[in-house]
């Protein structure tokens, strides 16, 4: 049993610290969000985790990772995602082989393992591949393979603990080298144990929205009361998700701010718009849903978990298991003002599936397209 690799990190003051995680391999919104925040050499970068897998662009956003870390000071933890590879290729961990038939074969071309496997045109088939493999891996991605078994499981400053999953169990911080690494690096629901912590303690791993169960909201969570900071926006797993930024002035500041990147395009709203008082989150926890009426944009359904009727998109519902289930859907309408910029999942023959600072809503008004 690994236990948790606590490194201790300088934040001096006058740095500017930015906090990323559960980039999942999509590359162009890391870039495209350290561009916006206008990150330089003067900044340190700190990588929550999770910045490879379930996306097309892992292999590449770990060598762009390394690469800068070249020029800039970066820093990352290890999340539940990102030692798969090396674990795969040391069958140190209690992994089984069925696991990896399950998610290369799930994942496809968004597992880091497949990524690797076609660079080197090797074919990965199934488990019959699995040995020439993981001989081949260690002498074509030994700078890889390194630089991932290497990190850290948490990084901890005076003021500061950065960890991928949480601090499981009943202690806190000071407890974390006594504990296992898994559990610290997959620690679902961590703001629903009720901890509270002496530093802040700064997580990733568990998408903000599914902590909501009205609205979905993919803003990062700050708990003064608790010390704690949760700032994975879903990127890469939900089709509103975004990459958060959160930006620390310097590394003793409580000044805490944030910026996201999703991608979407954005216009401006025309109308004003209150919100609804009553409204749903349907998160991928609890997603079964009954089909009442199909259409080919809306379907009437009934969630099963709560037993509300709302119309979603047609396009959400997809089979699993033989259950029919749903993207995340909402009914909830954002509050709007003519002005507001919004950024646009989906235009519909009944208004847009629209984003307002992180929160994810019906707007029915018009735009300035």
């Amino acid at each position: 049993m690994e236990l948790a690799k606590v490194v201790p990190i300088a934040l001096p003051p006058g740095r500017r610290v930015i906090v990323i995680s559960d980039i999942h391999g999509n590359l162009a919104f890391l870039k495209g969000l350290l561009a916006q925040v206008g990150f330089d050499r003067s900044d340190i970068l700190i990588l929550l985790g999770d910045l490879l897998e379930k996306g097309e662009d892992s292999l590449a956003a770990l060598r762009y990772v390394m690469e800068l870390g070249q020029a800039h000071e970066v820093h990352m933890v290890c999340g539940n995602c990102d030692n798969l590879a090396y674990n795969f290729v040391d069958q140190l961990s209690d992994i089984p082989e069925s696991f990896y038939i399950s998610y290369i074969g799930g994942w496809g071309k968004k597992c880091v393992l497949r990524q690797m496997a076609d660079e080197i045109g090797l074919p990965l088939r199934g488990v019959e591949d699995y040995p020439a493999l993981r001989a081949a891996l260690p002498r074509r991605f030994r700078r890889e393979l390194d630089y991932l078994r290497a990190l850290p499981t948490a990084l901890t400053s005076e003021k500061y603990l950065f960890v991928h999953g949480g601090i499981p169990g009943a202690g806190g911080e000071e407890d974390m080298t006594t504990l296992p690494a898994w559990p610290c690096m997959k620690c679902d629901d961590f703001l629903g144990m009720g901890k509270s912590f002496s530093k802040w303690v700064v997580v990733g791993h568990w998408p903000v929205t599914l902590y909501n169960p009205k609205i979905p909201s993919a803003a990062p969570l700050i708990l003064p009361e608790r010390h704690i900071i949760s700032i994975d926006g879903g990127c890469q797993l939900k089709w509103d998700g975004q990459l958060n930024a959160l930006i620390l002035p310097d590394g003793q500041s409580e000044d805490f701010t944030w910026q996201s990147y999703d991608g979407l395009p954005s216009a401006a709203a025309l109308d004003p718009q209150s919100p609804n008082e009553d409204s749903i989150n349907i998160r991928w926890s609890e997603n079964p849903v009954e089909i009442l009426q199909p259409g080919p944009e809306f379907s009437r359904c009934r969630h099963i978990a709560s037993g509300r009727v709302l119309d979603i998109l047609t396009q959400y519902l997809y089979e699993k298991g033989g259950v029919t289930r749903c993207e995340d859907s909402t009914d909830y309408l954002l509050p709007v003002s003519p002005g507001d910029v919004l950024s646009i999942v989906r235009a519909t023959s009944r208004g847009y599936l629209a984003k307002k600072d992180g929160v994810t809503g019906w707007y029915l008004g018009r735009l300035a397209l």
